[in-house]
């Protein structure tokens, strides 16, 4: 007999109970889409926050205002500053997973310059953030990664580059902060200088161009060096100068710095003594001197002589040659620079008066700050108070300290005709040079090539000769300043050439401060033994890069002069001792 089990009948459900189960499904779905949501915002906040975190901008103690700045070429487009992308390896200690000890041998394999134990500080350090490496090479960049712990991070940042080292350093300048501003920007050179163009929006992608011949540059930097090396000079200064367009084709300025890391650097090697140190500059004065007293009429004539017989006793003070008894006379214009003589230049200035030397130091820049881009510059220092002593000794370069830029402008403009043009670090399109202002007339100006030439073929300059080139110039030999007065035994030895002087190009001034006399020099620190040499040296490896090409046949016409020069019987008397 079997049993019937009554089964319920399902109760069927109304249309609003229908739409109260959609309703709440629907609910359902949007409060999971929800969370959904809000998981990957989580997710995408995360990723950016770590970005945010693991850039350079974000880093505790890091430096602010990573802009990107443009380039910086030389006259041949060569690259002297880039921006490029770094890359930055760090740690947030906190969230390593692995053997902190393991991790930091790996490191010291892959990053070199470090030990483990720099690496395995660096990962227990108690902070959340901290750089490992902020040059790492993109494979080194690899090599981490494919460590795979969570707690390193990498980011990329703008980095300025200076590829050429210490070339032109300080007419580059570097960039970084500055005291307790964190806030990186230009410090020096054309970096400080043109600052605001470098990192202006609309300006990316636009170069400044220098005027600077980084293989002149390269040249003259080892002459300098070598030059400074030999005779133990405490620094070296050179200059290489278009004297048509004011157009600085080389400054070096030794010691020398590396913008790429300037920390550490001494006081001496950042400082630009081109710009920013004043000299004086000895005998170098004698042809601006002379120049003067041509173009005012206070010499007439080459043949005119002055009385060099005697030492010349003036307010107190004696002013005297150290020369052979063969040119202890009257001599006359040639005479006067080819013996370099301060009696004979002293007498003529003392004709000139102050009222017209000091006007032609003020039209040739030697009074004040040099004309030029950078804003590290020193000012020249003039006598307080201009006696007829400080007229006289001003005329061969004692007593009044300027740049080594100005005195390589006032011979760009003894030479290229009389005009006077202030000096430039940019670059001067074909056409485009200044008009600058008229100091000597023509006449002037061809005299003084002449008379340059000699000093360089019969005096003092002989050893700034380079074959085919046709240099003329002017040694200078000036005591060292100190607190006790002048030093006998310490001086800046000066040679400011110019070369060819049938159609002069460049100048090219040579320094050496304090340099100690060696076997090369026979002992001695005049610059016609120290610093001569190295202008001739840098006009023959550099005078064809600068399209001037060497050429035997071919001088500046001197035979009007050379009468005027008297030679003792059986003796070379344009034999110097400067």
């Amino acid at each position: 007999m079997s049993t019937f089990v009554a089964r319920p009948v399902p109760q069927r459900r109304t249309s609003g109970q229908r739409h109260a189960l959609i309703a709440t499904a629907h609910m359902r779905l949007s409060i999971l889409m929800l969370f959904l949501g809000a998981g990957f915002l989580t997710v995408i906040g995360k990723i950016a926050l770590l970005g945010f975190i693991s850039s350079p901008a974000g880093a505790q103690g890091a430096a602010v205002n990573p802009i990107v700045r443009s380039d910086i070429l030389d006259r041949n487009g060569e690259p002297l500053a880039r921006t490029i992308d770094a890359w930055t390896v760090a740690v947030r200690p906190g969230e390593i997973l692995g053997d902190r000890r393991f991790l930091a041998d790996k490191l010291a394999e892959i990053l070199p310059g470090r030990d483990s134990d720099y690496y395995y500080q660096r990962l227990t350090m108690k902070v959340k953030f901290t750089y490992l490496d902020r040059h790492a090479s993109p494979a080194a960049v690899n090599a981490i990664h494919d460590l795979g712990e969570p707690g390193l991070v990498f980011a990329q940042e703008p980095e300025r580059l200076y590829p050429q080292s210490t070339l032109a350093a300080h007419a580059l300048g570097y960039i970084g902060p500055i005291g307790d501003d964190p806030t990186i920007a230009g410090r020096a050179g054309i970096e400080r200088a043109f600052d605001d163009r470098l990192t202006a929006p609309g300006q990316r992608g636009k170069p400044i161009v220098l005027s600077i011949d980084s293989r002149v540059q390269a040249a003259m930097d080892s002459e300098l060096g070598r030059a400074m090396a030999s005779f133990k000079a405490r620094t070296a200064t050179g200059i290489v100068l278009d004297v048509h367009t004011g157009e600085i084709i080389a400054m070096s300025s030794l010691p020398v710095y590396n913008p790429n890391k300037v920390g550490g650097t001494s006081a001496d090697a950042m400082r630009n003594n081109v710009t920013q140190s004043v000299y004086e500059l000895g005998s170098t004065f004698k042809p601006i001197t002379m120049a003067n007293a041509i173009e005012t009429g206070v010499v007439p004539n080459m043949a005119k002589r002055f009385d060099a017989t005697v030492p010349l006793k003036v307010g107190g003070y004696t002013i005297h040659d150290d020369r052979g008894d063969e040119q202890k006379r009257w001599l006359n214009i040639p005479e006067t620079l080819i013996y370099s003589s301060n009696i004979a230049t002293a007498r003529i200035a003392d004709e000139l008066g102050e009222d017209r030397e000091k006007a032609m130091y003020e039209a040739l820049g030697l009074h004040g700050r040099p004309l030029i881009e950078v804003k590290e510059k020193g000012h020249s220092i003039w006598p307080t108070y201009w006696s007829r002593t400080a007229v006289m000794t001003t005329a061969y370069g004692h007593g009044m300290a300027v740049t080594p830029l100005q005195l390589a402008n006032a011979y760009a403009t003894l030479v290229n005709g009389g005009i006077f043009r202030p000096t430039t670090l940019l670059k001067v399109a074909p056409g485009k040079a200044p008009a600058g202002r008229r100091v000597f007339s023509e006449a002037t100006s061809a005299r003084m090539r002449q008379l340059l030439r000699m000093i360089v073929l019969m005096g003092t300059g002989k050893k700034a000769e380079a074959p085919g080139y046709r240099v003329g110039g002017k040694t200078g030999t000036a005591e060292v300043a100190g607190a006790g007065g002048y030093s006998k035994k310490v001086n800046v030895s000066t040679f400011a050439g110019v070369f060819p002087m049938d159609n002069p190009r460049y100048v090219v001034v040579a320094m050496l401060d304090s340099p100690i006399g060696n076997a090369e020099s026979f002992g001695l620190t005049t610059a016609a033994w120290t610093a001569a040499p190295v202008v001739s040296r840098v006009i023959a490896r550099t005078g064809a890069m600068l399209g001037v090409m060497p050429d035997a046949n071919r001088d500046i016409d001197v035979s009007d002069l050379t009468p005027l020069v008297w030679r003792a019987p059986g003796k070379d008397s344009t034999k110097t001792v400067e």
